[in-house]
């Protein structure tokens, strides 16, 4: 996303525990995430940068989904989906390193499927990569294009960054 921006970027991972950070709300939940990122990073960072961080969850009626477990999880993820649509809840939150600035924002999407065969699902269980994918489901790719119904918000937003948002953010610290 940030390519399509026209940014140059530098890709880092935060060493935090994901799984000790824990709030019933999903906006909470991301913003949190995306905050302890942030705090887990910004020290490893010399230089004046600008520092992006993110998280998402899938919220499917009311429930949050995080990345899918095992076969049995995807497999309950993507026959709900044939039922309700995924909401996909995307903290950012963008951090000027020389100055400290920071501003925050939660984006929301929702996507409706088309419903899911047990062929299909088999098969997107065999291509492996919906283990790392939050609520179990990706937007890209032929098989998921042809189940996507609509999108209620914005495509970048689904995928993990939203770019409206995120610039935003971006010029509010670098000001």
């Amino acid at each position: 996303m940030l390519e399509e921006m026209g940014y140059q970027f530098e890709v880092m991972t935060a060493s935090i525990d994901e799984k000790a950070i824990r709030f019933e709300d999903p906006k909470e939940l991301t913003l949190a995430l995306a905050r302890a990122k942030a705090a887990a990073l910004k020290p490893q960072i010399p230089e004046s940068a600008i520092l992006i961080t993110s998280d998402q969850v899938v919220v499917w009626e009311g429930e949050i989904r995080e990345k899918p477990e095992n076969e049995k999880e995807v497999k309950e993820f993507l026959e709900g989906y044939n039922a309700y649509p995924a909401e996909t809840v995307t903290a950012v939150v963008v951090t000027n390193t020389a100055t400290g600035k920071q501003a925050e924002g939660v984006d929301i999407a929702k996507v409706h499927f088309l419903s899911f065969s047990e062929k299909d699902i088999n098969e997107i269980i065999k291509e492996g990569g919906v283990f790392h994918l939050a609520g179990g489901f990706n937007v890209d790719g032929e098989i998921w294009k042809v189940h996507i119904k609509k999108i209620e918000g914005t495509r970048d937003s689904v995928i993990g960054l939203p770019k409206d948002l995120t610039e935003r953010l971006i010029h509010e610290v670098a000001e």
